[in-house]
């Protein structure tokens, strides 16, 4: 009789303790490597410098994977529609890096449809928060005629940067978003955007799967290099030129 599947567990209480090597993370459900511990600053950057990031919904004990293919989007090769190449060019918004964490955080919370649950609750919400703080959470944010139409949040260290989630709250709000940070990211020598899982959303806008040992390798190097300063590209408006909000 096989074995039964057992989780490293993280003590909440340790926050240095070490996590398990990726490469002992299960293939169903793909990357599952631990359970338990805390969010707490130093857990978190030590996660995201080893490829492991934190998914679980708010009823659920911390979860903490790593699978295997690893969806990146390469910076340079962002796939750009002639719709959302439109609405680039219209310049009817405003880019901002790093203004608003708490509404892009909160806008990414919300419910995608009526009805459904979100796995970032108020304990991620507060961790992500404690990471702007520190420096280490970025927010790239859209905004038009004052209202924020879109964004992306995720972890920066070094030249890496990990993304967590983005929102729309107008068409091609979030597209917006993650084009102006690929632009930024492929300028600053950052040449991998982590994606985490992927989707055909993803893939639609260029993602492609690296394999792990592959991704970790990346992630060790591009953590160690200088930080960029973290100023929204010169080429991207820093207001509207005009008030038209028609969608494309």
């Amino acid at each position: 009789m096989d074995n039964p599947i057992r989780l490293h567990w993280l003590d909440p209480k340790d926050p240095a303790q070490p996590f398990p090597p990726a490469g002992r993370a299960l293939r169903d459900p793909n990357g599952l490597l631990a359970i338990g511990g805390d969010l707490s600053t130093a857990r978190l950057l030590r996660a995201y410098r080893e490829g492991i990031f934190p998914w679980f919904n708010p009823d659920e004990p911390i979860l903490w994977w790593s699978p295997d293919p690893r969806t990146v989007l390469p910076t340079h090769a962002m796939h750009v529609s002639r719709s959302l190449r439109r609405a680039i060019r219209r310049a009817d918004y405003a880019v901002r890096f790093n203004s608003a964490p708490d509404a892009v955080l909160d806008a990414c919370a919300a419910p995608r449809a009526p009805g459904q649950g979100t796995w970032l609750g108020l304990q991620m919400r507060k961790a992500y928060r404690n990471l702007f703080d520190v420096g280490a959470m970025k927010t790239v944010e859209i905004w038009r005629n004052g209202h924020l139409i879109g964004g992306v949040y995720g972890v920066a260290i070094g030249r890496m940067f990990f993304g967590e989630s983005m929102f729309s709250a107008a068409d091609n709000g979030s597209k917006i978003a993650l084009y102006w940070l690929c632009q930024f990211m492929d300028a600053h020598d950052m040449p991998i955007l982590d994606c985490q899982v992927g989707s055909p959303h993803l893939q639609s806008l260029g993602a492609v799967a690296m394999p792990r040992p592959q991704f970790i390798e990346s992630v060790w190097r591009l953590t160690r290099l200088p930080a960029p300063l973290w100023t929204a590209p010169e080429a991207a408006p820093s207001s509207p030129q005009h008030t038209e909000t028609r969608s494309c």
